[in-house]
């Protein structure tokens, strides 16, 4: 993985306690207020922390979160880049399932949790620790996908989730608590006032939730978005693009206007993500049902994902059979609802994802598109592997297709309708 800093504790750092007898956990850290006094509390417990640290995207100074998590007493610090891993061993296989829950959300956050999970894991692992930890609330969906993932691929750790144990959710019963408790310990905390939001970041979306935003009748606050322009003041000339498909991949993107390409998957991802952001594509404002049984409402913005979608779905078209595609539509949604509900590292994922992946081996060619004030416009498509016949659809063309076949095709097709229609009469006229 990408960058280990490794630094002991020792009676120096702030808060710091003896060590403990109940062994090493390794903490799912961000550097917020909420993992750094969980962290401080971990270690209060008698627990070994050690500090992980996933760097997937989000805007963070992760020099400055691993000298606070230093200060703090943590045993050892890891920052693991998974950018590249999490494009292609989770975005991309979304990306050939068209997935989305419950039509609209793109599921940046529900991808992202299995892929961190994974490598928390892996440190865990490696440590030797019996213990992994996680800032997740008591009513949201991370909680479940951060610790199916953490059971299915390290079965016998055991999850310290703080914000599920009454000794420290009675004692720390809002932002209040923590920030005195942050205080008195010398946890470096924000100068700058909290937004009345939180907001979740990773290379495939920001989402937005809490605070102002639980009342679903509230507008989306001035200045919430981080990862697109409103569209009104995005920019008067669109951007042109062409996007290549190899089995269902994206693997070259060319911006027709500039001549700029991109190949490396992590590089065509960003692009796509600032060429989105910069017309505002991607933003959606929903309620959706959680697994856990309630339901929330979720702001997010997630560019490059909704262009790719938008080629995806017209090659796709293009190459797969009808029949074909109607059932890996149905994969797609189970496949969705499997991800949401923090099953990505199950057998019956393991299997859909297989299924899909194998409907994507003709799913091949180039999609040119614009992206403009807030939309994605396709514009032309084409592949080597097409099933569109030119000749056979065309009204100037015969082809080798004889129309009157189409009778009989129609009289057949009719027949259930005509008997159906002929019962309804029937029942009818008895009354």
């Amino acid at each position: 993985m990408a960058s280990e800093a490794k630094h002991q504790t020792s009676s120096k750092h702030c808060g710091s306690t003896e060590h403990g007898t109940k062994g090493t956990v390794v903490l799912a850290y961000s550097g917020g207020l909420d993992t750094s006094c969980i962290l401080l509390w971990l270690k209060e417990q008698g627990y070994e922390v050690v500090a992980f640290l996933a760097n997937i995207g989000q805007e963070e100074d992760f020099e400055e979160a691993r000298k606070k998590a230093v200060k703090l007493g943590a045993k050892k610090i890891f920052i693991e880049d998974v950018r590249k891993e999490f494009v292609e061993e989770f975005i991309w296989p979304s990306v050939q399932a068209n997935a989305i829950y419950e039509d609209r959300y793109l599921l940046g956050t529900s991808i992202a949790r299995p892929c961190i999970a994974r490598s928390m894991v892996e440190i865990a692992k490696k440590e030797g620790a019996q213990f992994v930890s996680h800032g997740a609330t008591g009513k949201g969906n991370d909680q479940i996908r951060f610790e199916l993932s953490c059971y299915a691929l390290y079965p016998e750790v055991k999850i310290i989730a703080p914000w599920r144990l009454p000794e420290f959710y009675n004692r720390f019963l809002g932002r209040r608590e923590l920030m005195e408790y942050a205080q008195k310990h010398g946890i470096p905390i924000p100068v700058t006032p909290k937004e009345p939001w939180s907001m979740d970041a990773n290379l495939m979306h920001i989402s937005y939730e809490s605070g102002v935003l639980e009342n679903p009748k509230n507008h989306a606050p001035p200045g919430l978005f981080k990862m697109t322009k409103d569209p009104e003041v995005s920019p008067d000339a669109a951007d042109i693009l062409e996007i290549e498909f190899k089995r269902g991949v994206p693997v070259k993107v060319t911006n027709l206007n500039d001549k700029t390409v991109h190949t490396s998957a992590l590089d065509l991802f960003i692009y796509l993500n600032e060429i989105g952001g910069k017309h505002g594509v991607g933003r959606i404002d929903i309620v959706e049902n959680r697994y856990i049984g309630m339901k929330s409402r979720g702001i997010y913005e997630t560019p490059g994902g909704t262009i790719l979608r938008h080629a995806h779905l017209d090659i796709e078209t293009f190459t797969l059979d009808r029949e074909v595609r109607k059932i890996k539509q149905q994969l797609s949604q189970k496949f969705s609802e499997q991800i949401y509900n923090g099953f990505w590292h199950s057998p019956e994922c393991e299997f859909v994802r297989q299924c899909i992946a194998t409907s994507q081996e003709f799913v091949e060619g180039k999609v040119q598109l614009y992206v403009f004030k807030g939309n994605v416009y396709i514009m032309g498509r084409e592949s080597p592997k097409s099933l569109y016949n030119e000749e056979l659809v065309s009204m100037n063309v015969q082809g080798d297709y004889e129309p009157c076949d189409a009778s009989g095709f129609i009289k057949i097709s009719s027949l259930r309708l005509k008997e159906y229609h002929r019962l309804q009469s029937k029942a009818e006229s008895k009354n």
